[in-house]
């Protein structure tokens, strides 16, 4: 896909992996829509890098609606949607974890990313045409002690982008599965403020060159999944 001039919608993107990846997309031409629950940093962020803000929080559904109704309003037709909001909370221990965790964790990992990706599928199959990253995690390929909750939730979102390839190839639709490993942001932090970059560490651009370079492949084929490692944390 030649990303100039196509309308590209990002969630969670006020900052870290996600705000990187508009910023890329942006400077390749693309018209890019970012989506946050806060919307101070949201609208600071899209200043700051030319995007087009829509305040939502993906585990609501009425949020959902509004987010598509607010960006078709702004750009008439959507090319790729990069479901990107996440929570790296729920690093219990089993004995420490209580439903309220596993539903907190799954209503933006799962639920949220499962709702934006429907309703993309419905205007990406009228128009027969679309592309759909999702943003798993190296946590979707092995689990870790204490990581029940959130690495379930990864598990899930590559089981579903599975079964999305499999049913939306056939309407000109390629879904992606991008697994990053840890990357130095504010992801999982208490006090939202990201944390410092350290050249051992996967940085919030080389996940954004893998969205990139997957959206930009030809249409005629497409990455089924890309994992991304640091090449030496340790």
């Amino acid at each position: 896909m030649d990303l100039k001039g196509k309308n590209i919608l990002i969630t969670g993107a006020s900052k870290g992996l996600g705000k990187a990846t508009a910023e890329m997309l942006i400077k390749a031409g693309a018209n890019v829509a970012i989506t946050a629950r806060s919307s101070e940093k949201l609208f600071q962020t899209a200043k700051e890098i030319g995007a087009f803000p829509i305040q939502g929080d993906v585990s609501i559904e009425a949020d959902v609606d509004r987010i598509y109704a607010v960006f078709l309003a702004k750009f008439g037709r959507i090319d790729a949607l990069v479901n990107n909001a996440g929570l790296a909370n729920g690093h219990k221990s089993i004995f420490d974890t209580n439903l309220s965790d596993w539903q907190f964790v799954f209503g933006i990992n799962l639920f949220g990313a499962a709702m934006m990706g429907k309703k993309a599928a419905t205007y990406f199959k009228n128009q027969n045409y679309g592309n759909i990253i999702n943003i798993g995690s190296t946590a979707a390929l092995k689990g870790f002690a204490n990581g029940s909750v959130y690495a379930a939730s990864k598990f899930a979102v590559r089981g579903m982008s599975d079964c999305w390839r499999e049913e939306l190839r056939k309407y000109n639709i390629r879904v992606v599965l991008i697994n990053p490993t840890y990357v130095p942001t504010a992801f999982g932090t208490v006090d939202g403020i990201e944390k410092p970059l350290e050249n051992k560490y996967v940085k919030p651009t080389d996940i954004a060159h893998a969205i990139k370079s997957a959206l930009e492949m030809d249409d005629s084929a497409f990455i089924t999944e890309l994992t991304v490692w640091a090449t030496n944390p340790f």
